[in-house]
């Protein structure tokens, strides 16, 4: 008899408890993640979204038998907290540096003697270690052999089916077997003779393959197990045509289903001395690897390989830049227009015309996420998402944030700006200003090649800092090459873990992003994407910088020239200068005209 799918999450949770009681399970952990430690979910394991109904990308629930919470940052709890409500699960909120928080609270809240479960396919090997030494000193136990949701949800969506393409090898610089070649130089050094991979982004960069298994990033669902001669890539049948398969094969690759991924780690042999990344592989794939096999723990060789993009990586996203950039004129002057017009705009036009404008573009794929939309108090959360439930219409005076991306073959795109609308006032200038300060610092930063990402924050911060302003937010994160828009293993956030694979190396692409947020008022973050490069040679070491790579005006209705010193506006001169160089072949009518108005010099106070 098949069983009645609960409808609320209310519901929901009742119905986990019920199966949590079957199984003799007294707390249940569900992360925001899946067998690859996605930051984008397939629906399938979009569990925490079905269960609480917070549906941002980043939360970690927790359910008791009594209590139950869903543990988020600053980006999020405006959000969470309408979206639990009802639900009977509380909005427990992380600050900077707290990321073991629900952790700590299950040992304060648990008895001793208490079980603890999780489907270990979901939760990384260093998250489990992590669970095992908050929790068991205080007697509580781990079981993660179960995933009490399938139990429950019997509407649960399938695994996505999308067929798999080639990436373009007019933008390849490197073949499929040099890639391979790489990783099994790591593994020598390591001696290792076995090297699984689950994250997707990975996947996708050494088998140059893409695909739609996931919204905004064309990566796959696939496992890959590296040897020392071979390689086999485990995918769900029907997703590779023959032609794909035979190019596989011709670079070594095997050919495995999806399914068969922990069965043929078992059958590795005893000995095996296998390199895993306790961050990128999950506690389900550590325990299907023999018991007799010694793991060499270290930072997984592919992430940093790809991070790094070459010289002509970094020209096609020139490219990629100049077409997205020139969609975003066409999109502004549109706006402008029709605000100046009196049309109807809602925050919700907004994303379909930019989109719309990207899709016209040479090259085109998709989004590279969700469009951020947001006028006036919608743009204090930093991970607003307008639906036709509730948008803003853009009316009136204030300020409009936009932070949206594109995915184009040669590269990966991510940008926010702010416009006024109507009228704004001096304190929406100040606080503008004072990004733009953030934005201009870091962007013009010279550094020590090597430096951890996180040392790099507080430049972006200064400014903001100095006048008692803050955010919550990283500075910058990084972004792929025609792949994940949030991509390690650089993250310039001053709360993140300062660590040798997080140093700065050439070719790598990151966000700057400074912001300013007033609850119930506005937001305000001004994002451009940077690479870095050679800066200069000295018996003090080498030093990089870094090369600004997104082409828009950056609004200069918004600014208080009396804020910036000579040496900021000339920065943002030249920027313009470049921008309207570099934009203006590719636009004409009302867009060309639009962009020679916007990247015209700063009046200097």
């Amino acid at each position: 008899m098949s069983r009645e799918a609960p409808t609320s999450p209310a519901e929901r949770l009742a119905a986990l408890r019920d199966a949590m009681r079957e199984h003799d399970i007294d707390a249940w952990w569900l992360p925001s993640s899946d067998p690859h430690n996605s930051e984008y979910l397939p629906e399938h394991w979009a569990g925490r979204a079905w269960l609480s109904g917070f549906d941002g990308s980043v939360g970690t629930l927790v359910v008791t038998r009594h209590a139950a919470g869903v543990w988020v940052d600053s980006r999020y709890w405006v959000q969470a907290e309408e979206q639990l409500a009802g639900s009977g699960i509380e909005l427990m909120k992380l600050h900077p540096g707290q990321g073991d928080a629900p952790m700590q609270w299950l040992a304060e809240n648990l008895e001793s003697g208490a079980t603890l479960g999780f489907d270990a396919n979901v939760v990384t090997l260093a998250s489990a270690r992590r669970l095992e030494e908050a929790l068991s000193p205080a007697g509580i136990r781990l079981r993660g052999d179960m995933d009490l949701l399938d139990s429950i949800w019997p509407d649960r969506p399938s695994l996505p089916e999308a067929p798999l393409y080639a990436h373009d090898s007019t933008y390849l610089d490197e073949s499929r077997a040099e890639r391979l070649a790489r990783v099994r130089e790591a593994m020598a050094e390591h001696e290792a003779d076995w090297h699984p991979i689950s994250t997707l982004d990975d996947i996708a960069w050494l088998t140059q393959l893409r695909g739609d298994d996931v919204d905004f990033n064309p990566v796959f669902l696939a496992h890959l197990l590296i040897g020392r001669e071979t390689a086999t890539l485990f995918v769900a049948p029907g997703k590779l045509d023959d032609t794909l398969r035979e190019s596989l094969a011709g670079d070594g690759i095997q050919v495995a289903p999806y399914a068969g991924w922990a069965s043929r780690l078992a059958e590795l042999p005893e000995t095996s001395r296998v390199l895993v990344d306790p961050a990128r592989l999950t506690l389900g794939t550590r325990q299907a690897l023999p018991d007799g096999a010694t793991l060499v723990e270290a930072f997984q060789p592919s992430t940093l390989a790809k991070g790094r993009k070459s010289d002509a990586d970094l020209e096609h996203v020139r490219h990629a830049m100049e077409e997205d950039g020139a969609a975003l004129c066409e999109f502004f002057a549109w706006l402008e227009d029709a605000l100046a017009r009196g049309e109807t705009v809602t925050e919700l036009t907004v994303d379909d015309k930019l989109t719309a404008a990207r899709a016209a573009r040479p090259g085109f794929v998709s989004r590279s996420f969700s469009t951020i939309a947001a006028f006036n108090a919608n743009g204090a959360l930093p991970h607003y998402h307008a639906t036709p439930e509730a948008h803003a219409t853009i009316e009136g005076n204030g300020l409009l944030l936009i932070d949206s991306g594109g995915q184009y073959p040669g590269g990966t795109t991510d940008i926010t700006r702010v416009v006024p609308v109507g009228e704004i006032d001096a304190a929406h200038r100040e606080d503008y200003t004072l990004v733009l300060k953030g934005t201009i610092a870091l962007s013009r930063a010279h550094f020590p090649r090597g430096i951890p990402s996180a040392q790099l924050d507080a430049i972006a911060r200064a400014p903001l800092w100095t006048s008692g302003r803050d955010y919550g937010h990283g500075t910058g994160h990084g972004v792929g090459y025609f792949l994940n828009v949030h991509e390690g293993p650089q993250v310039i956030a001053w709360h993140a873990p300062v660590a040798a694979h997080t140093a700065m190396q050439p070719g790598m692409i990151t966000s700057i992003e400074p912001g300013v947020y007033r609850p119930g008022k506005w937001g305000i973050r001004i994002e451009n994407l940077v690479a870095n490069r050679p800066a200069a040679e000295s018996e003090f070491g080498d030093f990089l910088r870094f090369e600004t790579l997104t082409l828009c005006p950056i609004d200069t209705r918004c600014i208080e020239p009396s804020l910036l010193d000579a040496s900021e506006i000339d920065w943002l001169d030249a920027y313009h200068a470049e921008v309207r160089e570099r934009l203006a072949p590719k636009l004409e009518g009302n867009a060309l005209a639009w962009l020679k108005k916007r990247t015209q010099p700063l009046a200097r106070g």
